[in-house]
């Protein structure tokens, strides 16, 4: 499976000269509906919902949610119940008998001792259920009403340091939504004067000259043009037209994160502006491949996980600390349940690229127009055995400075293990142009790289 670091001027994120361009770790393809199972969440279409119906069940089926009832079961004259005619008993003469009369005159007194029971029982009920009356009336206090009560006086103080309120109400001036031909994503304002940054694949449709626009959270909305790309760390900017005096984000240190450190995501997932979910860092440094549009590279990313919600309508926007600062751009979602004919939605496992590298190439993407790229000057895929294994080196490259040849195993980089060939391509693009790293070879072999760069000319 071919893998590598970066490759020639014009093939930015597919490997060949003086590039890693990783192997097959997670499998990723292109389009909206992207058939990998790490996908990007930026395709949310405008006020589209699809809302189903709830099943309904049939009457007397006893189904979820239904009854299904009976009728009382009747007894059948005849048939020895008491009060219907040919019923046994002292109730009914035999035919054509006449009952004696001390037998009517002792009845009469059983029935007269039946009533003054009754009565005697009655009496002691009347008593009984009176003085349970007196006592309900003397314990019950008055009636009260909350649709009588005043409502409480309206809370005044600020939201607590450090609370998921108070980073929503510093953050949410800064996101924006942008709205391109056929659906939408998120992003951030850099300057008060329009820069934005978002995903590249957010945007890459419009590449050729699209019409984007950007919304802000007061509901004004921009012309924006695209300033630069870089396909391979998935990362534009954007220009809004003729606006200034725009809040801008606060940039933190994602070299600092920990996890299980809580964040906070802030987008437009499914054309729902200006929404903010919690969770917390799940795990960093993850290597994870997620597909580009159709024809294009997919993107390697060296990506901080969250298990905030992350949808379509998220990518471009931010992943930021309790402090209000982004430490991240939410770009790719773990879907395993999508296709091409469906769009994943959050499962709790998403991707945001760390601000450390996104602030160098959104720096140089400004400044420039263009972004560059660390490079290793190889070309790797997945060791049998474990690692990345080379199988060509760059003419003049980092690597052939450094000893690397054909056939070596790449096993660590710098302090961080290499498992796969998307491991030590994640692990390069974190890096700067001109680092110096100690590689390590099989087991106990040791060279030191000095790493290289080139210009990313997106296609």
């Amino acid at each position: 499976m071919a893998g590598g670091v970066q490759g020639a001027a014009g093939q930015a994120g597919t490997g060949g000269f003086g590039a890693v361009q990783g192997g097959a770790g997670l499998p990723g393809s292109g389009s909206e509906a992207w058939h990998s199972a790490y996908q990007r969440p930026e395709q949310g279409q405008h006020g589209q919902h699809a809302l189903g119906q709830p099943e309904q069940g049939q009457p007397g089926q006893g189904q979820h949610g239904q009854q299904s009832l009976g009728q009382p079961g009747q007894g059948q004259p005849g048939q020895g119940q008491p009060g219907f005619p040919g019923a046994s008993g002292p109730y009914y003469a035999q035919p054509g008998q006449v009952p004696e009369q001390p037998r009517q005159r002792g009845r009469s007194k059983v029935v007269a001792g039946v009533a003054a029971l009754v009565l005697a029982v009655g009496g002691v009920s009347g008593g009984i259920g009176g003085y349970i009356g007196y006592q309900a009336a003397e314990s019950a206090g008055p009636v009260t009403n909350a649709l009588n009560q005043a409502p409480p006086a309206q809370q005044m103080s600020n939201a607590p340091e450090g609370s998921i309120e108070q980073v929503a109400q510093k953050v949410l001036p800064t996101v924006v939504q942008v709205q391109v031909t056929g659906g939408a994503g998120s992003g951030f304002t850099l300057s008060s004067d329009g820069l934005v940054l978002t995903n590249n694949h957010v945007v890459e449709s419009a590449a050729d000259g699209g019409p984007i626009k950007v919304q802000l959270q007061d509901g004004r909305s921009f012309d924006a043009k695209i300033v630069g790309r870089d396909p391979s760390s998935d990362l534009a900017v954007l220009k809004m037209e003729d606006v200034s005096g725009l809040p801008t984000a606060e940039l933190g240190n994602s070299g600092d994160l920990k996890i299980g450190q809580q964040v906070v995501a802030v987008g437009s997932p499914f054309d729902l502006n200006g929404t903010v979910t919690s969770g917390i860092v799940s795990s960093l440094n993850r290597p994870v491949r997620a597909g580009g549009q159709k024809g294009t590279p997919d993107t390697v990313l060296n990506a901080i996980q969250t298990d905030a919600a992350i949808n379509p309508g998220n990518s471009g926007g931010p992943l930021v600390n309790m402090r209000g600062q982004v430490v991240g751009i939410n770009s790719a979602i773990y879907s395993p349940n999508s296709g091409e004919a469906t769009q994943g939605g959050s499962v709790g496992i998403g991707f945001a690229i760390p601000v450390d590298q996104a602030r160098r190439t959104a720096k140089e993407l400004a400044e420039t127009g263009k972004a560059t790229q660390t490079v290793l000057g190889v070309q790797v895929g997945d060791a049998p055995e474990g690692g990345a294994v080379v199988r060509d080196v760059t003419a003049g490259g980092a690597a052939e400075a450094a000893g690397i040849k054909n056939g070596d195993v790449i096993t660590r980089f710098g302090d961080r293990q290499v498992e796969t060939s998307d491991t030590l391509v994640a692990a390069v693009r974190s890096r700067a142009p001109g680092d110096k790293v100690q590689i390590t070879i099989g087991k106990d072999r040791t060279v030191e790289v000095t790493l290289g760069s080139q210009t990313v000319e997106p296609r």
